[in-house]
């Protein structure tokens, strides 16, 4: 695959309808791929351009492997890269040990779905003006759009911090002058984007348009980004916009803390912004990347070659590190959120293949459990059900405690910080910032959250040392080589 500034420009000037869609409130038959230029004339056509915008935030494979989830956690404490030997996804280990180099890792695929992305928004963000159809209507989905585009640049600028920056469509042949923008100009565009996306977003969305962007998942990713920026004369900001969010009637705690990760359980009390996955839609092998919609990751983490209860065999990725394992074992969240594989072997009840890496240990929050593997036409492995919840309450209350500590109120700080805790039967512990921090990885484990928060507290050099970590450098990724060539960008440093 081409990977350079010039395809990642043109990925949606050539056909608006690339893939079927990805939510269980899209239509699930294909479109076609009708020309671009003859597109937009009416609602329909506008709503299957916001399907498009929508589709890159559930790719599981974009050069390579590419779960959000999965590579998250193999550059954090939480999981090793594993698989079956060294480097069965090459890409992942250079993650899992900080043998990063610009044509060796994770990077090209992050940049390409995310500008895949931004490309796609600012295709229909130039076209949605012209389209007849309701005043409403079409403030909502210029809202999600803008959203959708905030997100993206969201994560390029936490992973690459250097990145150009397209708020507008842009020639092919200016792609080759474009040089990166200074980051507080992004982060400015982000909260633009944001910020006028949230007056027309809908407060609810009814089930058959389950997992469009509401109000409060534009405020709790606003939130977020201020956070994630660190000035501390911002801090009350954030929480008050978090506050939004944990007071809103439609949400609260689950009573139950593995029920949040079900995929019967989908869009659920806790649930603020969630990215989809179906078994509705046929999978199979065939040119790459393969066909379907489901959650490849759910596959890759679990044990392989597994015979037993329960579960279903998956590809050994991700075994959980025995550091993270002995901080959860007094945790009443062990049982959801880590499975011991090695136990059940032990008593008989079950044999696996150690992989690479293997701890015995394995991600419960999307184990491939039998009870949720497709039994319909195409391959299971390709067809698993689950969700990712990218924003959850407990993580918005969490982030709420850490932005009153900053600004200096604790008692207030403490209400969140109590509840996340006693939901599952845990008691107090006083509000601090080093307090919230390690509620936050025993609450959010293995959901890809970690090394964000390592890298936006300063404490990744130290936590990853035993991982290869170095400072001043593998707190980004670097450009990907085949951006580089024969355009203006120019490398990450240390790289």
């Amino acid at each position: 695959m081409k990977k350079n500034i010039l395809y990642i420009g043109t990925l949606i000037l050539g056909s608006i309808i690339l893939n079927s869609c990805t939510k269980d409130w899209l239509d699930l038959q294909p479109k076609g791929t009708p020309l671009e230029a003859n597109y937009y004339r009416n609602t329909e056509e506008a709503f299957t351009g916001l399907v498009s915008c929508y589709d890159p935030l559930g790719a599981e494979v974009v050069v390579d492997y590419a779960s959000k989830i999965g590579l998250m956690n193999t550059a954090s404490d939480d999981c090793y890269a594993g698989g079956g030997a060294y480097a069965d996804r090459a890409t992942w280990e250079a993650w899992n040990t900080y043998t990063l180099e610009p044509a060796l890792g994770p990077q090209a695929d992050f940049w390409g779905r995310n500008f895949s992305g931004i490309n796609r928004t600012n295709t229909l963000l130039s076209k949605l003006g012209d389209v007849p159809m309701e005043a409403a209507l079409k403030a909502r989905f210029f809202a999600e759009t803008k959203f959708l585009r905030a997100y993206y640049y969201f994560d390029l600028v936490r992973l690459f911090k250097n990145v150009p920056l397209f708020d507008e469509l842009l020639a092919p042949a200016g792609f080759f002058n474009v040089v990166q923008a200074d980051p507080k100009d992004v982060f400015a565009q982000i909260e633009k984007d944001l910020n006028e996306a949230i007056p027309d977003l809908p407060e609810i969305v009814p089930s058959n348009e389950n997992g469009r962007v509401t109000k409060m998942a534009a405020v709790a990713l606003l939130g977020k980004v201020i956070l994630w920026q660190n000035n501390e004369s911002r801090m009350m900001e954030a929480a008050e916009l978090f506050e939004q969010v944990n007071t809103h009637s439609n949400y609260h705690l689950l009573p139950s803390f593995g029920d949040i990760f079900r995929p019967d359980n989908k869009f659920n009390a806790e649930s603020i912004f969630e990215i989809t996955h179906t078994a509705a839609a046929v999978g199979y092998w065939g040119p790459w990347p393969p066909a379907g919609e489901g959650m490849i990751f759910t596959q890759m983490c679990g044990p392989r070659a597994y015979n037993g209860p329960t579960y279903s065999a998956g590809w050994g990725f991700n075994p959980i590190t025995l550091d993270l394992v002995n901080l959860l074992k007094p945790d009443p969240r062990y049982k959801a959120t880590v499975v011991n594989i090695d136990s059940l072997e032990t008593v008989g009840l079950a044999s696996y293949e150690k992989g690479y890496q293997n701890t015995g240990y394995f991600i419960a929050k999307w184990a491939p459990m039998e009870e949720f593997k497709s039994t319909g036409n195409g391959e299971p492995v390709l067809m698993w059900p689950y969700n990712y919840i990218e924003i959850r309450l407990a993580d918005t209350y969490l982030m709420e405690a850490e932005a009153l500590v900053r600004a200096g109120d604790a008692g207030r700080a403490q209400q969140w910080l109590d509840a996340v805790r006693a939901r599952v039967g845990l008691s107090p512990v006083p509000a601090t910032l080093d307090n919230i921090y390690k509620e936050r990885r025993l609450e959010l484990a293995t959901e890809g959250h970690r090394w964000f928060d390592l890298v936006r507290t300063g404490k990744a050099a130290e936590a990853l040392a035993f991982k290869g970590f170095v400072a001043g450098k593998h707190e980004l990724l670097p450009i990907p080589l085949g951006e580089l060539n024969n355009t203006k960008l120019v490398q990450n440093p240390n790289y």
